[in-house]
């Protein structure tokens, strides 16, 4: 579907994966690279929804309008805040989960340590972009903190965008978050062909854990 942000981000698409016996709903953010579309993307709200939780998709503006560059942290961040109403005006008696590939994810965090809503249970990072490559640093967690919904940080262990070892350091600070490493994974959780796990069976992992933190805190 289109939705209608505001006169200033104008309009961007949302994608609900229904599932048949929903016990909540979970949206999922794209990276800054890649977009709604992308086969990580739409695999995973495949698998989730599969698992009786809905799973929706949306672009952010810029990745509607073609641009490369997602610009200022605060339209995109603003565009979470008007996608979770939206949503939840559709599905009002489902709980919320929060969720994002990297950037995605980052956007979701900023939102929620400013502002709280009643029905978001809680917040899924699927790679957690700490910091650049090469330039170790946890100054992207400072945030995190301020969150008050569980927090469930899904990294591989090879991530170039989060030193493990800082992940590490980052949830021993967090009284709600849970860490799962996920071994010899990179950030866009790709693993040596020497392992023998598949996209498939990588991205089922991923559901998989996703959606039992999501049925502790539904039950």
């Amino acid at each position: 579907m289109e939705v209608f942000l505001n006169d200033t981000l104008g309009k961007t698409s949302l994608e609900i994966t229904e599932s048949k016996a929903p016990r909540g709903l979970i949206i999922l953010s794209h990276g800054a690279g890649a977009g709604m579309h992308h086969p990580f993307m739409v695999n995973l709200a495949n698998e989730i929804s599969a698992k009786d939780f809905h799973s929706a998709r949306f672009n952010f503006p810029y990745m509607e309008e073609g641009r490369k560059s997602p610009g200022s942290p605060k339209k995109n961040i603003e565009t979470w805040d008007l996608v979770i109403n939206h949503i939840h005006s559709l599905h009002p008696d489902l709980p919320i989960f929060l969720s994002g590939k990297s950037y995605g994810g980052r956007m979701a965090s900023h939102l929620i340590a400013e502002k709280e809503f009643d029905y978001v249970k809680g917040i899924i990072y699927f790679g957690f972009p700490l910091h650049a490559p090469g330039k170790d640093s946890k100054d992207r967690a400072n945030h995190l903190g301020d969150i008050s919904v569980p927090q469930l940080f899904l990294q591989g262990t090879k991530d170039k965008l989060a030193n493990i070892v800082l992940m590490r350091e980052v949830l021993t600070d967090l009284k709600k978050g849970k860490l799962v490493e996920i071994e010899d994974a990179d950030h866009s959780f790709n693993v040596p062909k020497k392992l023998g796990i598949s996209k498939e069976e990588m991205i089922n992992q991923l559901a998989n854990r996703a959606t039992d933190f999501m049925k502790k805190l539904v039950d």
